[in-house]
């Protein structure tokens, strides 16, 4: 057996279904492995995204996220930067302050509501974006050139498949 300092993500993967099979016994071998391995994929290619995009810019993967969303679907409320990021209304309300102070987004008044705000961009958030979006695209091209077109599009509906129609238990989560 291998010292944990020794082991790779993939040679813990191993380890650890081997463990849980002792410690545990019987569980569904096939589930654990799916759910470490999205979770693996999804933390590695955010992290990369980050650094090698966003960070140079001076920016969280956080707030490209919340800046994105605005670009595509804004001017909008809060709450709804909130349920279309998947973060939570303070995140977004956090994450804002900084943006406006940087003059990238902008708060206005919302009519129907005095104490809700609309976000948008301004100019320069508009020009930051699409230059950020071009890079992250880049990025995100390299990324699943290892995948064929008809690869890609099955992934993308194995994700789907898996994260659509939970009915037979309570999803847990913002949205």
């Amino acid at each position: 057996m291998s010292e944990p300092r020794d082991l790779d993500y993939w040679s813990f993967v191993e380890l650890a279904q081997e463990r849980l099979n002792t410690r545990f016994g019987e569980h569904n071998r096939g589930a654990t492995e799916v759910l470490l391995t999205l979770n693996r994929a999804s933390d590695i290619v955010t992290y990369d995204l980050e650094a090698a995009v966003h960070r140079p810019r001076g920016r969280s993967w956080s707030a490209y996220r919340l800046m994105f969303v605005i670009w595509l679907a804004g001017p909008i409320e809060p709450n709804v930067a909130a349920r279309l990021t998947g973060m939570s209304r303070a995140a977004v309300s956090n994450l804002a302050k900084p943006l406006v102070e940087s003059g990238v987004l902008e708060k206005t008044p919302v009519s129907h509501d005095g104490r809700s705000v609309q976000l948008s961009l301004t100019e320069a958030g508009e020009k930051e974006i699409r230059e950020a979006f071009r890079a992250q695209n880049e990025r995100e091209a390299a990324w699943v050139d290892v995948l064929t077109p008809t690869e890609q599009q099955i992934l993308v509906m194995l994700l789907n498949k898996l994260i659509t129609d939970r009915s037979q238990f309570d999803v847990r989560g913002r949205n």
